[in-house]
């Protein structure tokens, strides 16, 4: 029986700690966020279509996207930020699909879909079930802090810029509280996995 399961968490949560570690538990991970860079590349119809939306102006010397520039003109204008969801949001759905199904063509029995923005975008309806990788707020905003140099106010509008965490643990299936060691937040996945009978190779 194949099971498609979502990961999923907030900035600076440990959802890429918990990737990894499925990872090297021989486990198949799909990246939403890789993926999302990938159908932008040159020459794929997403770039070719913002390029067309948007303008030569947002691309760098060497023509892939300028992401700083295009990220500012969507942080500000909502209608262009809406834009480029439908151009990219389509594409990557189809190419973590596309992936997911050569997983299991080749034999995997259960395939996981890193998606941060897993609730936010109504994107459950691609899994069967859903870890949150959850932390307190004040550890999240200490780690922002310290992984992107950012200022108290810079981690909280940032923070706050997302679903609460709170609210993604109520709507999920598991939830691995990664407050604690990486040890501690290791044993909680091999649980949640046994619990739901998922074979682990790389052990």
């Amino acid at each position: 029986m194949a099971l498609v399961v979502g990961l999923t968490g907030g900035i600076a949560s440990g959802k890429s700690t918990v990737s990894a570690m499925l990872h090297t538990l021989g486990l198949p991970v799909i990246d939403a966020d890789v993926i999302a860079r990938e159908v932008v590349e040159i020459g794929e119809p997403s770039y070719n279509q913002i390029v067309s939306v948007f303008g030569k102006e947002i691309l760098n010397e060497d023509l892939t996207l300028n992401r700083i520039m295009l990220g500012s003109i969507i942080f500000n204008d909502s209608v262009k930020r809406q834009q480029l969801n439908a151009i990219v949001h389509p594409a990557v759905r189809k190419k973590m699909l596309d992936e997911k199904d050569a997983y299991f063509n080749k034999g995997e029995a259960t395939v996981f879909l890193d998606i941060p923005l897993l609730f936010e975008s109504n994107l459950t309806n691609l899994v069967d079930k859903t870890i949150v990788v959850y932390v307190d707020e004040e550890v999240q905003v200490k780690r922002l802090m310290n992984r992107n140099d950012f200022s108290i106010e810079e981690a909280n509008s940032r923070i706050s810029s997302q679903m609460p965490l709170r609210e993604k643990m109520a709507l999920a299936d598991a939830v691995i509280n990664n407050n604690g060691t990486v040890e501690e937040t290791e044993k909680q996945l091999i649980e949640i996995l046994n619990l739901w009978n998922i074979k682990m190779t790389g052990e």
